[in-house]
């Protein structure tokens, strides 16, 4: 918000979205909106997308950024019934609201944005982490999608792919992906080219200049500091 957006913000957790929302207002006012969805209902992302134009009077840019991280094994039942699960939020919630919101855009005429927060795990999978993994791939090839068909309309897709950022995300499995790796969660966070930790801040600076790129479409940014198995080719 630093940059000057009116924000709008949405989640499915109502009591993170209160606090989220009130020490946003309190730093700047009415910049700031919120409703709880499930983007995994397409009706709720419609309802969605039309009270931002209520709000604000369109759209210009939107960040995808819904999803979780389970694990298992794909050749397994529980690994299939986990994978399943999993591309409901994964990979078609993304679908779900880059299609609601390019309604929006297409019939404004004046372009935008559409910005997908996918993961470093789209190009280098982790071991027993494919139900997290293969929707994470599908966001990716998502967004190249997007930037084919819209950007004759001004409309510009990218992605971020992300790993191992301390998040809400992380809760519960840090030390299960530390042991599968072999090392200490600590060192999970640093285990990377160059040897630091990768912040919440890292990821939004590049989304922000995504969002401002104006030659840029289809392109996916790593911000993991640095995983030679990932990078993107």
């Amino acid at each position: 918000m630093e940059l000057g957006a009116h924000v709008f913000l949405s989640d499915s957790d109502a009591e993170t979205l209160t606090r989220t929302e009130a020490e946003l207002t309190q730093r700047h006012g009415q910049r700031v909106r919120t409703t709880c969805a499930n983007v995994t209902r397409t009706e709720q992302v419609r309802a969605l997308v039309a009270q931002v134009v209520d709000a604000f009077g369109g759209i210009d840019i939107v960040v995808s950024n819904a999803g979780n991280a389970p694990s298992g094994l794909l050749h397994t039942e529980s690994g299939e019934a986990a994978l399943m699960r999993s591309l409901e939020l994964n990979f078609l919630a993304h679908q779900s609201v880059a299609r609601s919101v390019c309604d929006v855009l297409l019939a404004q005429g004046t372009g935008g944005c559409l910005l997908f927060n996918a993961s470093k795990s789209a190009f280098n999978p982790g071991k027993e982490f494919g139900p997290y993994a293969v929707p994470k791939a599908a966001v990716v090839a998502l967004m190249r999608q997007y930037a084919v068909d819209l950007g004759v309309h001004g409309i510009r897709a990218n992605a971020v792919n992300a790993d191992r950022v301390r998040t809400a995300l992380f809760d519960g499995i840090v030390e299960s992906r530390a042991k599968a790796r072999g090392v200490s969660p600590d060192q999970y966070f640093r285990d990377n080219l160059l040897g630091r930790e990768t912040s919440a801040n890292d990821v939004a600076r590049a989304f922000a200049y995504l969002a401002t790129a104006e030659a840029t479409t289809g392109a996916v940014i790593p911000i993991d500091g640095g995983n030679a198995a990932a990078f993107p080719r």
